[in-house]
């Protein structure tokens, strides 16, 4: 079966005074319907850029796309002209930014804006709008939802904020939902309602979603499969179960060494990774994750490593010590791999 999303050698550059920013350099990826792929890293790995870049949404000025395909729905993205992007944004492809507040037009009522996108796509009659609108404020958890039509983002709390960006972003059931970073700035409450949220409409709409986070724990209960960006690199993918269990990159080592675990016999300390991410606008011409890396050698430090299959078909890595890694990581933790490292 095609996928519904395929994305080919996606690469996105920004032209600034100081230089080229190599921001996403030749990503390459694949999402099925129905499927959810979370994308994790720490900030400016490139998550964000490259769903943007995906919707074409990126500022150019001084953003440009250099390179690749993104197919969606058999359809080529990069290439469809811009009244064509417009009307498939929003309705069959959709997204949900980090902030609702910058996202949401203050000078609107949250009803208006969700209604917008339905007589747009939709065809519907204003009257019918108010009423659909109403049924997906009750259905993202609004109370009131009839009577909330008429009220302001400012007068909505962070979290029902974030609630009304999704009803935006589902009115009218897209195949692909968008998800970046929607729970930042929200307590462990309203993340957890968020999140259960997306997981209850997905399955009622059987949509594909990608999940962009810095929380590991949200993909573990979130995604199918899991992808870890680096320094606008795919450092590794797997499916979730597979990338918890047996990570085959030293980074992805370290992101897993620093969530808390409640069953840790050992007691052990959190892992931190040393050094800084590398200068995307003097990226280096072997791996970007050399210089932190316990297992870094020479041929690493000259060459960046292929995205290639590992010992699991499935199982891919961009590292030409994941073997040693495998073997290494048996019987030590995270924190006792990256322990010289950091000390240096």
């Amino acid at each position: 079966m095609d996928p519904l999303l395929d994305v080919r050698n996606l690469t996105t550059r920004f032209y600034t005074e100081d230089g080229v920013v190599h921001a996403v350099n030749g990503i390459s990826y694949k999402l099925g319907k129905g499927e959810t792929l979370g994308i994790v890293g720490e900030s400016g790995s490139g998550k964000s850029v490259s769903v943007l870049s995906l919707m074409r949404l990126i500022p150019q000025p001084p953003g440009k796309i250099e390179d690749g395909q993104v197919i969606f729905e058999g359809r080529n993205l990069l290439k469809v002209d811009d009244a064509e992007i417009r009307h498939m944004r929003g309705n069959r492809l959709a997204m949900v930014f980090q902030d609702p507040m910058t996202s949401l037009n203050p000078g609107l009522t949250v009803g208006r804006q969700i209604a917008e996108a339905l007589e747009l796509h939709k065809g519907m009659s204003k009257a019918a709008a108010r009423d659909r609108t109403a049924e997906l404020l009750d259905m993202v958890g609004i109370p009131g939802a009839a009577e909330r039509f008429d009220h302001y983002p400012h007068q909505f709390s962070g979290g029902m904020r974030q609630r009304v960006m999704i009803a935006i972003a589902l009115a009218c059931e897209p195949q692909l939902l968008i998800a970046d970073e929607p729970t930042t700035g929200l307590d462990v409450t309203i993340e957890a309602q968020i999140t259960e949220l997306v997981e209850r409409l997905q399955e009622e709409l059987g949509m594909a979603v990608i999940w962009i986070t810095h929380d590991l724990a949200v993909v573990a209960r979130l995604a199918d499969r899991v992808m870890v960006m680096y320094a606008g690199h795919i450092v590794e993918r797997a499916g979730v179960d597979e990338l918890f269990e047996r990570p085959r990159h030293p980074y992805t080592v370290g992101l897993l060494g620093s969530i808390p675990r409640l069953n840790d016999t050992r007691k052990n300390w959190l892992t931190s990774i040393g050094g800084l991410p590398p200068d995307l606008i003097d990226i280096p011409d072997g791996c970007p994750f050399a210089p932190r890396c316990p297992y870094a050698i020479e041929k690493c430090r000259a060459e960046n490593p292929p995205l290639e299959s590992t010992d699991r078909p499935e199982h891919h890595a961009a590292c030409w010590r994941w073997e040693d890694l495998k073997e290494d990581a048996q019987g030590r933790t995270a924190k006792e791999i990256y322990s010289g490292v950091n000390e240096e």
